[in-house]
């Protein structure tokens, strides 16, 4: 299935019934849709009832041309500074797609997911920062932040998974990330598994749907508390 306004789109849809969540994945910079299959096939697998959308960046790899990949924000030449204005240059187009893609859909926000790896995990991970109410959860598979992070995104969960190995994106910028996010109240995970380089691998793929599964947002865990409190309370009285 493609759609009119992201033919480029690699779409998988349940195979009968409503489609009750959102998954949208993004490439790696000089990579295509196609990259991301391994991590839409596990999303199809524990979420049948899930679209499962793979985009092509916007901008052809202009680090290899003719090569057919695609970027997000061009690096060459980049610095620690330019990093940020590029990726605040080509957020508004990143978050229109998103919203086009619920919209498309009919799904509120919390019901969509983000999943990136490197460049697109970058841009995933900085539209939750610069956008409130975008999407409900960010996997972000060997990436880092542009930005140290600030604030924490309301009603986001964000997943961070990285090798130790990753020679690209050292891991310490998801642990210093990670650590960041938490002071600020963030619903946050941050797996770091041993002897994996800059890549998606099977393991980070396998810890990724293992936290979706399982994690349970702090929010939640408050307002259990404070429901068993004043049930507590009421057989008391």
């Amino acid at each position: 299935m493609n759609t009119a306004f992201d033919p480029r789109a690699i779409v998988s849809l349940p195979v009968q019934g409503k489609t009750e969540l959102l998954f949208l994945l993004f490439h790696g910079v000089g990579g295509q849709a196609s990259a991301m299959a391994p991590l839409a096939a596990a999303l199809r697998e524990q979420y049948p009832q899930a679209a499962v959308v793979s985009l092509n960046a916007p901008e052809p790899f202009d680090g290899m041309p003719g090569t057919g990949g695609f970027q997000w924000f061009s690096v060459s030449g980049i610095t620690d500074i330019s990093r940020g204005e590029r990726v605040d240059a080509a957020l508004p187009g990143f978050i229109a797609r998103i919203r086009a893609w619920a919209a498309h859909f009919e799904l509120d926000w919390p019901m969509v997911a983000l999943a990136g790896f490197s460049q697109g995990a970058i841009m995933a991970l900085e539209a939750v920062q610069a956008e409130a109410q975008l999407v409900g959860r960010v996997i972000a598979v060997g990436s880092r932040y542009a930005y140290v992070p600030q604030h924490a995104p309301q009603g986001v969960c964000i997943h961070l998974l990285h090798g130790t190995a990753d020679a690209v994106l050292p891991y310490r910028l998801a642990v210093d990330a990670a650590n960041a996010l938490v002071a600020e109240g963030a619903d946050v995970t941050a797996d770091v598994l041993p002897g994996i380089g800059h890549e998606l691998h099977p393991k980070l793929v396998d810890k990724a749907m293992e936290q979706l599964r399982t994690f349970i947002p702090a929010r939640l865990w408050r307002e259990a508390v404070m429901t068993a409190a004043e049930q507590d309370k009421g057989l008391k009285h």
